[in-house]
């Protein structure tokens, strides 16, 4: 497994243990803390040590963020959509989705032109640019979803 590929996946598997708390963890999956930090830790020894997918199950279903799925989603060039108090609700009409399309447009635009007004983009910017960004693609998502459903006006 490339460097690049295993350090990734061992960052993220570190984010979801420290999403519920080692202690937790330990108890959800049966792991002891020692195993679990073995699957994060980016010691030579351990370069072959990851987080088996039963576990990485259990961890994701108690933490607050899909760590790992979204880390896998992201090298396979997938784009995850993660909303809980979304998730298989269908509101509203496709109007208000379509204008809600625009206005975050709008908003991730607006944010683009005052990141680079001095020639540089920030790491707070960017990460603010990302943020309307995904919410852009949840709004997306939502009319995509209505439009297969076959939802009209």
């Amino acid at each position: 497994m490339g460097d690049h590929i295993g350090s990734y996946l061992k960052k993220h598997s570190e984010a979801l243990v420290k999403d519920i708390g080692i202690e937790k963890a330990a108890a959800l999956c049966g792991k002891s803390k020692a195993t679990l930090g073995r699957y994060y830790s980016n010691d030579p020894e351990n370069s072959d040590r990851f987080m088996p997918i039963d576990v990485v199950a259990r961890l994701e279903a108690e933490a607050e963020f899909p760590h790992v799925t979204v880390a896998l989603a992201d090298l396979s060039g997938i784009t995850v959509s993660w909303n809980e108090a979304k998730r298989n609700a269908s509101e509203g009409n496709i109007n208000s989705d379509v204008v809600a399309l625009s206005q975050r447009f709008a908003m991730l635009m607006a944010e683009y032109h005052a990141s680079i007004a001095d020639g540089t983009i920030s790491l707070n910017e960017a990460k603010r640019m990302l943020k309307e960004a995904q919410a852009l693609q949840e709004v997306l998502l939502e009319v995509k979803l209505k439009l297969e459903e076959g939802t009209m006006l």
